[in-house]
């Protein structure tokens, strides 16, 4: 096999977002003039130069952390069609013709139920494979802690593809799975944990997510989200006319108001702002806006739920109009967003002010 390059972009997406995780890709491609044809299959979409140049630029460029729909990024090479007798030499041979060398080998799938039957396969092979890898010298302890992914689709079908620190999910398949905590009211109480981990690294959690801290909870019952900011130790204002958890009010660190989320003002400044708020992306909006620009609140998550078409083009016109309205303010901040592992049909915003 003469040598090859990496000159597919492949993204993990959840299933049904195949469109939304495409049109996101084909946004940075365009903005870099990079000629791109695409591909995509359930659970996953790329992007192939089409004049055969490495892909490493444009994946590079475009970098992770400023992507909302996808779970994983990698810079990847065409994909294989593997022999069913011996799957092994021509991951092999494309791996020797690459050049790659790793510290370690990843193996994923779609998030499908086909891509979950896949791991008695994959464990059969990973043992295997690491022996012969580490005998030609690809796999190795130094290798600027690059990571090699082996996206299996099909028992005979496998992408293979590099992630480079920085510019990856340190998470396998990109899927935070987080357990659920009996005493939380509801499943919704995942979203708010999962997106503490996404937006605000774990060192700085006791300083941003301290106790004694005042929180705002929009649209609160029956408490999953109030849940996790009283486990912090905050003071919450759990803002709903429906009816609050009764075991968690009981903690005493709650003031429940039976009032509407859209037009309640906190009585002082707060140190968070949380919104699950079931409503038109145009109405959350314009509600977060006016916290912001009020500063009412030093940080804020919410979540937008989406439209069933055209999600990619909803998200980019809410946070665009978000981020106008901040700066017409003379309000610093800086925005991210991602399609979490526990949304469904939403995103998840994070802002926090600049001081």
């Amino acid at each position: 096999m003469s040598e090859i390059v990496p000159t597919s972009w492949l993204v993990y997406c959840r299933p049904g977002f195949e469109h939304d995780a495409l049109a996101e890709l084909q946004h940075h491609a365009e903005r870099l003039d990079v000629p791109c044809e695409a591909s995509y299959g359930e659970g996953w979409v790329s992007l192939t130069r089409i004049d055969g140049e490495p892909v490493n630029d444009l994946h590079r460029q475009a970098a992770f952390k400023s992507l909302i729909f996808a779970r994983q990024s990698l810079a990847a090479l065409p994909a294989l069609s593997l022999s069913r007798d011996d799957r092994l030499t021509a991951i092999l041979e494309q791996v020797k013709a690459s050049g790659w060398n790793f510290e370690e080998i990843w193996h994923e799938t779609p998030d499908t139920n086909d891509g979950k039957a896949l791991a008695g396969l994959i464990k059969a092979l990973k043992k295997p494979l690491e022996s012969l890898l580490k005998k030609r010298g690809a796999l190795r302890r130094s290798a600027g802690a690059r990571r090699l992914h082996i996206f299996w689709t099909d028992g005979d079908k496998a992408q293979l593809a590099m992630s480079f620190p920085g510019n990856r999910s340190e998470l396998v398949n990109g899927i935070r799975r987080l357990r659920f905590p009996s005493r939380a009211p509801s499943r919704s109480t995942l979203k708010l944990e999962e997106a503490w981990h996404e937006f605000i690294p774990r060192e700085e959690w006791e300083t941003r997510l301290a106790p004694h801290m005042q929180a705002a909870d929009l649209g609160a019952a029956p408490g999953g989200w109030t849940w996790q900011l009283v486990q912090r130790g905050m003071y919450v204002y759990a803002i709903d006319n429906g009816p609050m958890d009764p075991q968690l009010m009981g903690t005493g660190q709650i003031d429940h108001l039976k009032e509407d989320g859209f037009t309640w003002e906190p009585p002082q400044r707060l140190d968070w702002l949380v919104c699950d708020i079931v409503d038109k992306p145009v109405r959350v909006l314009a509600m977060v806006e006016r916290w912001l620009i009020r500063k009412w609140c030093k940080e804020a998550i919410f979540n937008l739920k989406l439209p069933m078409k055209k999600r990619w083009g909803e998200v980019t016109r809410c946070l665009t109009t978000l981020e106008d309205a901040l700066e017409k303010a003379g309000v610093s901040a800086k925005v991210t967003c991602r399609h979490l592992y526990h949304d469904r049909e939403e995103v998840t915003v994070h802002v926090r002010l600049r001081s």
